[in-house]
């Protein structure tokens, strides 16, 4: 007879997960992932949304896109935003594109998803 198992039914993990918007994911056991699409050169540093989308997150930097200063200008922000360390967010991929994926180490979807909402709501 087998052990039975250990851990969340896969689908309470689903249900968990469907909560959260498409442009937040969990990457176990505990990094999340942020799709972001970002504007460079604006005045203010902000998250656009008034509402987090399933594509991705809308994000302000006010810096210009040429030497890496935008991606320093969005992980500094992002890690504000957040109230987590800068050394805990970093560029997952689209260093050089609009197009990016943060992640977030040491964090759980549901303060990311707060922080977020936070900040689109105190527009």
């Amino acid at each position: 007879m087998a052990p039975p198992r250990r851990g969340k039914p896969k689908a309470a993990a689903a249900a968990a997960a469907a909560a959260f918007p498409g442009c937040l994911r969990l990457i176990p056991p505990s990094t999340v992932a942020i799709s972001v699409h970002a504007k460079p050169s604006s005045k203010v540093a902000t998250v656009t949304d008034s509402d987090l989308s399933d594509e991705a997150v809308s994000v302000q930097i006010d810096a210009p896109a040429r030497d890496g200063e935008a991606n320093t200008a969005l992980l500094e922000f992002i890690s504000s935003v957040l109230g987590v360390k800068k050394r805990q967010v970093s560029i997952g991929s689209g260093s050089k594109s609009r197009e990016k994926v943060v992640l977030v180490q040491d964090a759980t979807l549901q303060n990311v998803f707060d922080a977020l909402n936070n900040a689109c709501s105190s527009q």
